[in-house]
């Protein structure tokens, strides 16, 4: 029996998504562990993807399922490495048939001071990320007529904040990826939608926070209380909430829902 072989007999029956193998990009922390914890939970077997293998095995440890997930450590934005990780996940837990596009960094800066670096490295890992894993996976899930990718963008991707031009701009082309593939395989059963997160709590806004407090010499809980502003719901947004968006949008009754962009927020894009 070979590994494909194995990992199919781990999927428990009757759960929505028994029987699929979900990569999760980011998937050793923030939204993109959350993510894999739920789809997991679902029925799916799961490869979890990052740059750090000690922090994916760690997450792959608490996650308590040794039979149903992998870790695959690999840059995005190379193009050699996400082919070969990509074929090391699908020889280990068999065909991709659900696609999350987790992997993200963000960094502030004064559009004067944003420099070439980087304004690459915003896009390699936002961007360049998510079309090199799509563009790796989508060949089988067009030959098999099923699939599903999620690409994780921001509310950044749907209205401007200062400060942060280069990943705007870089969740913007999310964005645009999103809408212009999936119109081009709309026919072909396989969706692609984005999910919007606001403010989260995760590992990037306590960076975010932090980067706040050392500019301009307001305490945290002054930055923290002035972000919050930014949602209706007067609160952060928890990776699970997002979680759950993604969820959704790669379960069996979705199949109707492409191209949008799911703006998971407390209502801030309204």
């Amino acid at each position: 029996m070979n590994a494909h072989s194995n990992a199919a007999a781990t999927s428990t029956p009757g759960l929505p998504l028994a029987d699929r193998h979900a990569v999760v990009t980011g998937g050793a922390g923030g939204i993109g562990a959350a993510t894999a914890a739920a789809l997991l939970r679902a029925g799916a077997r799961v490869t979890l993807m990052g740059r750090d293998a000690a922090r994916l095995e760690a997450r792959r440890a608490g996650l308590g399922r040794d039979d149903a997930v992998t870790c695959v450590s690999v840059d995005v934005a190379d193009e050699a490495a996400v082919e070969a990780a990509f074929a090391e996940a699908a020889a280990r837990l068999g065909p991709v048939g659900l696609l999350v596009n987790s992997a993200g960094a963000a960094q502030a800066a004064p559009f004067a001071k944003t420099d070439l670096a980087l304004w690459r490295r915003m896009l390699d890992v936002n961007l360049t990320g998510a079309f090199l894993c799509s563009r790796t996976v989508l060949p089988d899930m067009l030959e098999r007529g099923d699939g599903r990718i999620v690409n994780v963008a921001s509310t950044a991707g749907l209205t401007g904040y200062a400060y942060v031009a280069a990943y705007c701009a870089a969740k913007h082309g999310v964005i645009g990826l999103t809408r212009a593939l999936a119109r081009e395989v709309a026919t072909r059963g396989v969706t692609i939608n984005a999910v919007c997160p606001g403010y989260t709590e995760t590992e990037l806004l306590q960076a975010s926070l932090d980067q706040i407090v050392s500019q301009t010499g307001r305490s945290e809980a002054e930055a923290r209380a002035a972000l919050m502003r930014e949602n209706p719901q007067q609160r952060f947004v928890r990776p699970e909430e997002v979680a759950d968006a993604v969820l959704w949008l790669c379960a069996p009754g979705s199949a109707a829902i492409t191209g949008q962009s799911v703006s998971v927020s407390g209502g801030e894009t309204v």
